[in-house]
């Protein structure tokens, strides 16, 4: 599968991996926007923005809570297994634009979560932040302070935390490999970090089911699942 490219990634010392949504799809997590995706059944202003939110907390934390459900549930796939044993071999980054924690369980030590955790909570004004790994029963949930609690997320319209997004610019610049899995590289700015890999010269690898707008960008592209690629992958290395 990496035949034409082996040699060259047997040198890589720093790899990073991007990472969306059709990564975490065979662990049982529907995606946004495949044919089966989340949004096709909801819409989307009336749940991932900040003007959504104030209009219908409750809706908004219904929902939510329907995910974390299936979040919690689901367990990491041979895609996130693989990523966290590459740690053995090179050093690994992963940028992950997923919500849903499953590359920390996998055992992946070094995730940055560009968009937020479903398990991270915060005050719509104040600066409290915690981890809640229950349900709310009371909705919305509020804060000590009053004010309606909202999931540590990143919506539609809203700016990726500064420290999160300069730490991913840093890595990005630094990675020898960069591996694109299951994203279709649409939102912005993580369909950026291809750019910044490149002025390092890193070698630019896709792995997903279908093309997507950035194909023609890539060096290489594997038409195939992270499951059934990244083993394959790691395989180089040991």
């Amino acid at each position: 599968m990496f035949g034409q490219i082996t040699k060259k990634l047997k040198d890589a010392k720093r790899i990073a991996f991007v990472t969306g949504a059709g990564i975490s799809q065979e662990s049982g997590i529907p995606t946004f926007r495949g044919k089966d995706g989340l949004w096709r059944n909801y819409d989307v202003m009336k749940l991932a923005t900040i003007n959504a939110f104030y209009d219908n907390p409750k809706l908004v934390w219904e929902w939510y809570n329907e995910r974390r459900k299936n979040i919690f549930s689901a367990e990491p796939n041979l895609g996130h297994k693989a990523i966290a044993e590459l740690e053995k071999f090179v050093e690994v980054v992963v940028l992950t634009q997923n919500i849903d924690g499953l590359h920390q369980k996998a055992g992946s030590t070094d995730v940055l979560e560009l968009h937020g955790s479903i398990v991270k909570i915060k005050c719509s004004v104040c600066d409290f932040k915690s981890e809640i790994l229950t349900e709310f029963t009371d909705m919305p949930p509020l804060c000590k302070c009053g004010n309606i609690l909202r999931p540590d997320v990143v919506w539609f319209g809203e700016s990726l935390p500064k420290d999160i997004w300069q730490e991913a610019m840093i890595h990005a610049s630094k990675c020898d490999v960069m591996v694109v899995v299951g994203t279709s590289l649409v939102v912005s700015p993580a369909n950026t970090l291809p750019i910044y890999a490149k002025q390092n010269n890193a070698i630019i690898i896709e792995i997903n089911p279908d093309e997507t707008i950035m194909s023609s960008d890539m060096d290489f592209s594997i038409r195939s699942t992270s499951v059934m690629a990244l083993p394959e992958f790691v395989s180089i290395f040991k």
